[in-house]
């Protein structure tokens, strides 16, 4: 008896062992499926916008790229004729483009490790707008210019102030924003309006929310500002001067910052393979024809819920 329940012990662990192999390669196939089904994606959304450059004009919601992709079944993109598409894995593809200057760049708080005042102030509006409370932006400042590389001709004495110091990461997206001690709560109230570019960049006003274009319009109120985006959905803004008759009384160094163009877009993909999610976050600049990848993000879950 001793023996038979020895062999039966390890026959039952070579059994595990070669059913957890299994697993595992199933696992890696798909996640290398996936990844190679999204970086097909990005090179997809890269060219709508190269053509979108191509055909010129200023960037609106209006254009195709602003169009998400719905949820589609991977199969339809693959093939036309069914019969070879029988065997296909049971994945669904979508995802979307989105406007990077759309939202306010914290890039524009700092100029070197020096705070810029007209940054400063739009950071400042911005948290008021959205019920942050005023020490964020302070922090927020303080974190951005601690992090940020001196600017061209900085003195030797501030160079080597700055090389001694320990300075803290430069964060790529709001969530890293805790390590500047931003609470939690803080960063899910700014998330939706605010980005953080390689560049200063100006608002576009044709993409902007009504609270991102009251931060970066000095004097602007919100009722003006919902005003303004209704008038671009009949109409997108063609210049700056177009978004300053919805404001006449305000001097024209208010839309300093605002542009109806732009050069950096964010591209969110999502795969759906059986249970398994891949999602990829990626942030592009737009040179001319070129559009190059700056960043790229990849978050793995297992989402059997979802549809």
């Amino acid at each position: 008896m001793i023996i038979v329940a020895l062999i039966a012990t390890l026959s039952a662990s070579m059994l595990w062992q070669q059913w957890r192999a299994v697993q595992v390669e199933a696992a890696e196939r798909a996640r290398t499926q996936s990844a190679w089904i999204l970086s097909g994606a990005l090179d997809w959304a890269r060219l709508i916008l190269r053509e979108d450059a191509r055909n010129g004009g200023t960037d609106h919601l209006g254009e195709p790229w602003a169009v998400p992709l719905a949820e589609a079944r991977l199969s339809t993109f693959l093939a036309a004729d069914k019969n070879n598409t029988e065997d296909a894995p049971d994945a669904f593809l979508s995802g979307a483009i989105t406007d990077a200057q759309a939202r306010f760049n914290l890039a524009n708080v700092v100029n070197g490790n020096t705070v810029d005042k007209l940054g400063m102030a739009s950071l400042q509006r911005l948290c008021e707008t959205v019920g942050v409370s005023a020490d964020v932006a302070a922090r927020l400042a303080a974190g951005m210019r601690d992090a940020s590389p001196p600017a061209p001709g900085a003195s030797a004495a501030s160079a080597a102030a700055n090389a001694s110091a320990d300075p803290p990461l430069m964060p790529r997206s709001a969530r890293q924003l805790a390590w500047f001690g931003i609470d939690a709560e803080a960063i899910r109230a700014l998330e939706p309006y605010i980005v953080i570019l390689p560049v200063q960049t100006a608002v576009n006003a044709n993409t902007a929310s009504r609270e991102v274009l009251v931060a970066t319009i000095e004097g602007l109120d919100l009722a003006t500002a919902e005003r303004m985006v209704q008038a671009r959905q009949r109409v997108p803004f063609k210049s700056r001067e177009d978004v300053q008759r919805l404001a006449p009384s305000l001097p024209p160094d208010s839309f300093v910052k605002i542009e109806v163009n732009s050069s950096f877009f964010e591209v969110r993909g999502r795969l759906r393979l059986n249970d398994v999610v891949l999602e990829q976050r990626s942030l592009v600049q737009r040179r001319g024809l070129a559009v190059e990848v700056l960043q790229r993000e990849r978050v793995a879950s297992r989402d059997p819920v979802r549809s």
